[in-house]
């Protein structure tokens, strides 16, 4: 836990020296720029090494190894094609069952995706950052690891969707749903949060959400047809995160407080409103659906980038200090609470850390049987 604790301390400050909107004069590299440089690389190091060195740390990561051995076998795995070409890929040019070059590989792009997707669209890096480290993304990707590169990609192909670049966002998304077919769900997440909805608009689609209280079969059977290994698991018991709901309910409140000034006139505010809004009405009308969260969490990643915008759209100085203390102050709790009560649960089970060059890897199934 204290590892974790410093690792993020640190690499939230490395962030805070960087300027991402720093700009070469006349060619010349600024100081500015090398620090920017210097800082990147440091936080790109220290996020990689922590995810790359790890063993048998993540609730799936014994699974995992277990889907690389059946795919190095050619037996039948429930992961996508381009997980299980990357997987024979690599063990092929290792000669063995490198597992841990696999998780290295997932480990180095997803932080680089990451740290390219907050360095290109944040109005704040070290602000963004610090919320990303705070809300737990970077530790929860020690866990379903296909997903969290999936995650990565859907936050940078966001501008595709704000210039209008359908063709290149949805390359993109296709290429990445090679790795988790999840990523699917974002193609008409962000283009209907890229509209400029209308009140009667929004009435209409209070109405459609309103059917998934009263056809949730129907919705469930959907779910089991788009992935049919969910069938007859746990997977379909769903359930909801009370306190993803508190959090899109407090964004939304302030972004209801600054929307005129902040949020009305600005086509990239209004995506990341909608797309808050449509997570706080998947948490609350769509807990029967199975891993809502991870739908969710397509939405609430936007969090990391609105909620520096909200602030720094206010315009009374002592309110603005107010909220940014109050915002930081709220992912400080958030972090502590993830840590000390959530880390080492079932669900995530990132805690204790350990690391291959001090520890062996727990037998899988395929050597018990």
């Amino acid at each position: 836990m204290i590892l974790y604790v410093i690792v993020a301390a640190v690499t939230a400050g490395l962030g805070l020296l960087v300027n991402n909107h720093c700009l070469k004069q006349n060619g010349i590299v600024s100081r500015q720029q090398i620090l920017n440089g210097l800082s990147l690389v440091s936080v790109f190091l220290i996020l990689f090494a922590l995810s790359a060195c790890r063993l048998n740390v993540g609730n799936d990561y014994a699974k995992y190894v277990e889907f690389m051995h059946l795919i190095n076998c050619d037996a039948f795995v429930p992961t996508e094609f381009g997980f299980n070409w990357i997987v024979k890929i690599l063990y092929g040019i290792s000669g063995f069952e490198n597992y841990l070059l696999v998780f290295a590989f997932f480990a180095f792009f997803t932080v680089l995706i990451f740290l390219a997707a907050i360095y290109r669209q944040a109005d704040s890096f070290g602000f963004s950052f610090f919320l990303f480290m705070a809300f737990g993304y970077y530790f929860q990707s020690f866990n379903t690891v296909r997903y969290y590169l999936a995650l990565a990609i859907a936050l940078y192909a966001i501008p595709y969707v704000l210039r209008k670049q359908w063709g290149r966002f949805i390359i993109l998304i296709l290429l990445g749903a090679t790795l988790h077919k999840s990523l699917l769900v974002v193609i008409p997440l962000y283009i209907l949060a890229s509209i400029s909805w209308k009140k009667w608009q929004l009435a209409l689609a209070a109405v459609f959400c309103s059917t998934f209280f009263f056809l949730q079969d129907f919705y469930l059977k959907v779910v089991v047809f788009l992935y049919p290994t969910y069938e007859d698991t746990e997977y379909l018991q769903g359930g909801t995160s009370f306190v993803n709901i508190a959090r899109c309910l407090a964004v939304l409140i302030l972004a209801l407080l600054c929307y005129k000034q902040t949020v009305k006139e600005s086509r990239r505010n209004l995506f990341y409103f909608y797309c808050n809004l449509g997570a706080l009405v998947m948490y609350v009308c769509c807990s029967f659906l199975p891993i809502i969260s991870r739908i969710g969490y397509y939405l609430t990643i936007t969090h990391i980038f609105f909620l520096p915008a909200l602030i720094s759209g206010i315009e009374n100085r002592k309110l603005k200090r107010l909220a940014a203390i109050g915002v930081v102050g709220a992912a400080i709790l958030y972090f502590a609470v993830f840590i000390l009560l959530k880390a080492g649960n079932d669900g995530l089970r990132i805690l204790p850390y350990e690391t291959f060059m001090f520890h062996d890897m727990v037998p899988i199934l395929s050597d018990v049987n």
